[in-house]
């Protein structure tokens, strides 16, 4: 089990804390993880998925809001290594029958698992079930 000392975001609580007012629940989580000293990373695949879909609604503030959160959170690029990982990791999974999306997706969950890999970092999620399979993810609002 990786230390909670390092963590992942995945969409679901990188979209929630880019708001520009966050809701009490999600500002509470992250401003604990900021005080109890947690080297949170924000990886490049759900910078890209939150990212995609402010821009499509028209969300300005928001788009600001993230755009500052990478400048002071650690920022994950996708990398060679972070593909071939995430390309094994999918195989992996395909061959065992448990496939965390459509086969002609890109299947964002393996890069974000890879990404995880490479700190390596406990990712908080929504979605445990599809990234628990490759990594240690605990469902954010469950955090201690």
């Amino acid at each position: 089990m990786i230390p909670a000392s390092r963590i992942v975001l995945d969409t679901g609580p990188l979209g929630k804390i880019s708001h520009p007012r966050p809701n009490r629940e999600i500002a509470h989580w992250f401003e604990g993880l900021l005080r109890q000293g947690v080297r949170v990373y924000i990886p490049e695949i759900a910078d890209f998925e939150v990212r995609r879909e402010l821009i499509r609604a028209g969300l300005h503030e928001s788009i600001n809001r993230l755009d500052g959160l990478k400048r002071v959170l650690n920022y994950l690029p996708i990398s060679t290594d972070v593909m071939l990982k995430a390309a094994e990791l999918w195989a992996w999974a395909r061959n065992r029958g448990i496939p965390t999306a459509d086969p002609k997706a890109l299947d964002a969950d393996v890069i974000l698992a890879a990404q995880a890999l490479q700190v390596p970092a406990l990712i908080a999620t929504e979605n445990v079930d599809h990234l628990s399979i490759f990594v240690d993810a605990k469902d954010w609002r469950s955090f201690e």
